[in-house]
């Protein structure tokens, strides 16, 4: 015997349909188990899948659950973008409603609609530590002087730990090309399972690529979940190019052809008041998945 599960496909922090980020949104998540949903999210292959389950929290409008095509996720920021535009959409939430809150592993995370942007409040950002150049540099098959001198890189966290590497421009971003044996070695090092964030400043704010193979995430079009500790990196060495530092935009995907904008507001001096995360979405399939009864 099977079932059928329904579920959306959107493209975030994009207007342009088969450009941003790829989600694919199940409506109806409670009668899967863990393994099942991780298949599911194996089988689609998209840098994440989210289930929207009954919240557990009377404060929160739903539950969502994230995992990449390798593994269960905390919280990350695509998904909850997306999530939350379809919770609008198949009417979860009262079509005037423009704020709620979702529940996620990492806690309850606040969004908005404003601007024609849906906006995420980043959980809180840790800074867990420094990393040698040379080694980010050989991670990345560039040579140390693309990394910019006054700024070494630093693992931040909002619950997936990712190493911020800045370097000089846009040309050495898209030259990255990560050695997997090095990468591994690195994370040893650290104690822990990181993502690669690099980027470039720009006049707009940065152009980025995010890289996550142990997530089972070769390159990842957008990462909402990496864009606010971005943030907090920026802020820290002094490269918010903005004139006030209070919005930016982080360019991501480009160079595989899923260019996104993550639009960013830093509230309060430092972002004391929280850092926002918030873009587009658009969407581009409605479908169905047939899957055996004890997928």
């Amino acid at each position: 015997m099977s079932r059928v599960l329904r579920y959306r496909v959107v493209d975030v922090f994009t207007d342009i349909p088969l450009e941003g980020n790829p989600l694919a949104v199940f409506y109806e998540g409670q009668d899967l188990d863990d393994t099942a949903m991780q298949r599911i999210a194996r089988e689609l292959n998209l840098s994440e899948t989210v289930f929207i389950l009954p919240p557990s929290r009377r404060d929160c409008v739903a539950r969502l659950r994230i995992f990449t095509p390798a593994r269960e996720l905390r919280f990350a920021g695509h998904p909850t973008i997306g999530a939350a535009y379809v919770i609008r959409e198949r009417g979860i939430v009262a079509p005037d409603r423009n704020a709620f809150v979702l529940e996620e592993g990492i806690g309850d995370v606040p969004v908005r609609l404003e601007g024609g942007y849906i906006w995420l409040r980043t959980p809180p950002i840790e800074r867990l530590g420094e990393c040698d150049r040379a080694a980010s540099a050989r991670v990345l098959d560039l040579r140390e002087w693309d990394i910019v001198p006054d700024s070494p890189p630093q693992v931040y966290s909002a619950g997936n730990p990712a190493l911020f590497i800045a370097v000089t421009d846009r040309d050495a971003v898209d030259r990255v090309c990560v050695d997997a044996p090095a990468l591994r070695e690195l994370e040893e090092e650290i104690g822990e399972t990181i993502g690669l964030f690099v980027f470039a400043v720009t006049p707009e704010g940065a152009y980025s690529r995010f890289f996550a193979p142990e997530y089972g995430v070769v390159e990842d079009p957008a990462t909402g979940s990496a864009t606010g500790p971005l943030a907090a990196y920026m802020m820290a060495h002094g490269l918010c190019s903005n004139a006030d530092g209070t919005h930016f935009v982080s360019e991501q995907g480009t160079k595989i052809g899923r260019r996104s904008l993550l639009h960013v507001r830093i509230r309060g001096e430092g972002g004391r008041d929280g850092i926002e995360v918030g873009g587009s979405v658009t969407p581009v399939i409605e479908a169905t998945l047939t899957v055996p009864m004890k997928a």
